[in-house]
């Protein structure tokens, strides 16, 4: 059988979407594609169907560098519930345990969570993602499973607690920036355990990925919107360059003629690669006209070999 055939444009880029509630980060994308017309498109980590924010996609060539974004840390903004314990450590489990919270001070609240600040070990939540022996946890979890996991390690950069709305069931707004594979609703059932009382996450917002930014993003509604019956062309300016999630790493410009040898998968030299980092270090390679043609590594003869090279549209 022959290959498949894509349909679509072969348009590359990135688009900061809004995903809303109520909706899987697959399916986001989907309509995301699917409005782009776009002939191939990825996300760069999951957000779970109740959560809300910052969810970049890739469409072209852009699929080629997302493992940075997926590497890369997050800000959320999130409400924890005190006094109810659920079988996800989510709002959309069912609840196993139910405490009376109201004895519980923001003291208390605060005192608790200094062990969460940091460099941390997390043990995953059984309904997630996270493969073990390549399974996904949450499959085994369907099936009435729980498997040891081990903990992983994680960084909180910053964990504030914006509001405490104290009850029988208490409710904590916090923001949190963290490394990537944090798991919010861990930190919201261990804190629960820790005060005795169980807990949950209420509400999930992802305010930031990487060095994207919520006032960046735009919601599939608004998408849809200024579509109409238009052309898929007219939403282009929403999308962002493929390399724009690389943009802290040193950029190195390529004359014309090493442009096409370093497309063509040759290491090219230029000593200016020393001046950017040292052996073995990535740069972000581009033509003289500014074009991002890939990703090279510095080798120890002054060259700067191809390690993941752009295919441009004639």
């Amino acid at each position: 059988m022959g290959r498949k055939r894509n349909f679509g444009r072969p348009i590359s880029g990135v688009l900061v979407l809004n995903k809303a509630a109520g909706m899987t980060s697959n399916q986001a994308l989907q309509k995301a594609k699917h409005l782009f017309f776009a002939n191939k498109a990825g996300h760069t980590g999951s957000l779970d169907p109740f959560a809300t924010g910052v969810l970049p996609l890739c469409f072209g060539e852009a699929t080629k560098f997302s493992q940075y974004l997926l590497d890369a840390d997050k800000r959320y903004i999130s409400t924890f519930r005190l006094g109810i314990e659920t079988s996800t450590a989510d709002i959309e489990g069912e609840e196993i345990a139910r405490a009376d919270a109201s004895h519980i001070s923001v003291a208390q609240i605060e005192a608790a969570l200094t062990e969460f600040r940091g460099d941390i070990l997390q043990i995953p939540p059984m309904v997630s993602a996270l493969k073990v022996n390549g399974q996904p946890l949450y499959k085994l979890a369907r099936k009435g499973q729980v498997i040891e996991r081990q903990a992983r390690a994680v960084t909180i950069h910053q964990l504030d607690v914006l509001a405490v709305r104290p009850g029988v069931i208490a409710e904590v707004d916090v923001d949190i920036r963290c490394s990537k594979g944090t798991y919010i609703r861990s930190i919201a059932s261990d804190l629960g355990a820790k005060l005795g009382v169980g807990g949950h996450v209420a509400k999930l917002h992802r305010a930031a990925a990487g060095m994207f930014v919520e006032s960046q993003s735009v919601t599939l509604e608004a998408l849809m919107a200024e579509l109409g019956d238009g052309e898929a062309s007219s939403l282009d300016h929403h999308l962002l360059p493929p390399d724009a999630a690389l943009d802290s790493m040193p950029k190195l410009a390529l004359s014309d003629t090493s442009s096409h040898y370093f497309c063509q998968g040759q290491a090219v030299m230029d000593m200016r690669v020393y001046r950017l980092g040292d052996q073995g270090d990535t740069v972000r390679v581009c033509r003289e006209d500014g074009v991002f043609i890939g990703l090279g590594e510095i080798t120890d003869d002054g060259c700067v070999a191809p390690r993941r090279v752009v295919v441009l549209n004639p």
